[in-house]
């Protein structure tokens, strides 16, 4: 605890009344649109004072009784200047368990001050801080729904470092969640912060909110977080906090971007991107009045959007109907025709990198206010403006890539078949991606499909359709059904090994369920082999051969295919060796390296 004289005390009031704090931004780095989603207000005292840093200035602030009013303060402060740097995006401001439920905040001071500056509330992120104990947990709930009823967008912070804030995340369901630096920093070399992590983004699916990792400040972390498919990204990798910061992305982190990995979905196999959706609308400048928006409109009536540029980069969209329809009421032309057209543009508009897939672009509207829908998007590269999208057109997309997904998936269990397979193959080898194809077959399934019956037989392939679309991660990793009891798996995931034995003992422990309590217990049933022989027979059983496929190493999905055959077969016959040991599959990994050429080099290993 700092011990303030009466004149230390004299310096904070002084401080707070005379405008002595600096605000900084920290950006935040969206990878959807791979551009910032907005920046994160901090606040510095006084230069070369030691109350420079901000812990030591809130703890003098406190031990004066003065901390309500230096938050207050800093909001304001930070707004101001985020007005006049014209920052676009969202601003994420910190606030205080204490001071959210303040009557200064709750009674409006900060909305006049929002409309004064001419800031809507939709671009403003109230950031819940944990950073002192709360005891009015059904209040501040009461208080974010205030809030959120307003427009503001609530965010709760340092996820992971107290259990407050996970109920919180329960209660208020928020649309931002923010990772604790102490699970991001090293993730790339730690699994169980990894598993932490993945744990995180599955709540985050379901309460339908954004996760951003915090305290990234290796490269290794950046990528990590990036390939598990988080949202967004904050720490002193992506850009250091700034009195005036960049709006463009650094040229590290575009780096950074170029080795991401190849997103797909059964319904993805072409590698749709926003970059089909592409219209290259000529945009208007910030400094465009509004009755040059309306003369737009009305020189082209297909025209429903205009989005504003300011530079190369997007900062706002209009839309046809909302201005058209504020200009024909009385005298709005004369009052504000000659304004600029930020005063009626949506500040906050939906922008997405041309990369983006069109299941993630579908995601982001899904989870986006309905005015998006009408509005459609925004579409850059490397965060400069390239045209828009719509909602129609995407749809339109989905629904044609859907039936032409159909036609060449599986009839049995609705998996892309063999020619979505070479395709997805095909595109990563293009991409330079590093990557593991494993083919998956059942072991004893034709005297198992003689014995039981087609219909059985049928129930056994479904069953491991299903297991293994569990156990893979649907977002990176691409699940095929050649035919029959074959499967294909294209791995991205770093723990592709650990979800392969996953499968082969999931389907092991299921098989149980598909035979005679008798069978299940000897293990077996007598049927006739290949030679017409009553024999015994092993329960079904599974064999999976993976190969690591680096960059450069096949020019062709053929080069794989054959690869992962021998694999398959090896694994195969690890397992044959066994089956006197009642083994229950699989798993034979091809380590050769560099090239493909020295086949069967490898490791195998059997579940007993």
């Amino acid at each position: 605890m700092i011990i303030l004289l009466e004149d230390e005390t004299e310096e904070i009031s002084r401080i707070i009344h005379d405008g002595m704090l600096q605000p900084v931004f920290q950006p935040i780095f969206d990878f959807r649109a791979r551009a910032y989603l907005g920046f994160e207000a901090l606040i510095r005292g006084p230069q070369d004072t030691a109350l420079h840093r901000p812990d030591q200035l809130f703890a003098a602030a406190r031990d004066a009784g003065l901390a309500v009013e230096l938050e207050h303060a800093c909001r304001e402060a930070s707004l101001r200047a985020f007005a006049r740097l014209r920052l676009p995006g969202r601003l994420f401001l910190n606030v205080t368990p204490s001071c959210l439920l303040d009557e200064r905040l709750m009674n409006g001071e900060t909305r006049q001050l929002l409309k004064e500056l001419g800031i809507a509330a939709n671009r403003v992120v109230i950031e819940l801080t944990e950073n002192e104990q709360i005891t009015d947990v059904a209040g501040i709930q009461n208080g974010l729904l205030h809030y959120r009823a307003q427009g503001f967008q609530i965010a709760i912070d340092d996820l992971g470092e107290g259990f407050a804030n996970l109920r919180m995340w329960s209660e208020v369901r928020p649309e931002f969640v923010k990772i604790d630096k102490h699970f991001i920093h090293g993730i790339a070399d730690d699994r169980i912060k990894y598993h932490f992590v993945r744990a995180m983004q599955d709540l985050a699916e379901i309460c339908n909110a954004s996760l951003v990792a915090e305290g990234i400040e290796r490269v290794e972390d950046f990528a990590c977080v990036r390939d598990m498919g988080l949202a967004c990204a904050q720490g002193y990798f992506v850009a250091m906090p700034d009195a005036a910061p960049e709006r463009n992305v650094r040229p590290e982190v575009i780096q950074a971007l170029g080795q991401q990995r190849v997103s797909l979905s059964p319904n993805n196999k072409q590698g749709a991107t926003a970059r089909d959706l592409l219209k290259p609308i000529v945009p208007i400048t910030p400094n465009a009045t509004n009755e040059f928006v309306v003369a737009r409109f009305e020189a082209d009536s297909d025209l429903d959007v205009l989005p504003v540029v300011e530079g190369d980069l997007p900062v706002g969209m209009i839309n046809r109907h909302s201005m058209i329809d504020r200009f024909a009421r009385p005298f709005r032309k004369e009052l504000f025709g000659r304004r600029s057209c930020e005063q009626f543009m949506d500040h906050a508009p939906l922008v997405v990198d041309e990369n983006a897939t069109l299941q993630e672009l579908a995601m982001m509207l899904a989870l986006a206010p309905k005015h998006y829908l009408y509005d459609g998007f925004i579409i850059t590269a490397d965060g400069k403006y390239q045209g828009i999208g719509s909602s129609h057109d995407l749809m339109a997309k989905i629904t044609e890539m859907q039936i032409s997904a159909a036609r060449y998936a599986n009839p049995l269990t609705q998996l892309p078949g063999n020619v979505p397979i070479n395709d997805h193959l095909d595109q990563m080898l293009v991409a330079g991606n590093r990557f593991v194809a494993a083919y998956l077959d059942i072991d004893s399934f034709k005297p198992y499909n003689d014995t039981y019956g087609y219909r059985r037989g049928d129930d056994v392939i479904q069953l491991l359709g299903r297991l293994i679309c569990e156990a893979v991660d649907q977002r990176i990793d691409f699940v095929g059904h050649i035919g029959g009891d074959d499967f294909f798996v294209v791995f991205q995931s770093s723990d592709w090994e650990q979800r392969c034995w996953q499968i082969v003992q999931s389907f092991s422990a299921a098989i149980g369920a598909l035979v005679t309590e008798e069978d299940h217990t000897r293990g077996g049933y007598l049927a006739e082999n290949r030679k017409g022989e009553i024999v015994f027979q092993a329960l079904p059983t599974l064999s999976v051969g993976a190969v690591n496929v680096d960059p450069g190493e096949c020019e062709s999905h053929r080069e794989v295919a054959a690869a992962t055959s021998v694999a398959k077969k090896q694994a195969k016959a690890a397992y044959k060796a066994a089956a006197g040991q009642r083994a229950s599959g699989g798993v034979f990994i091809d380590r050769r390296s560099p090239s493909l050429g020295n086949a069967g080099l490898g490791s195998g290993r059997i579940l007993n």
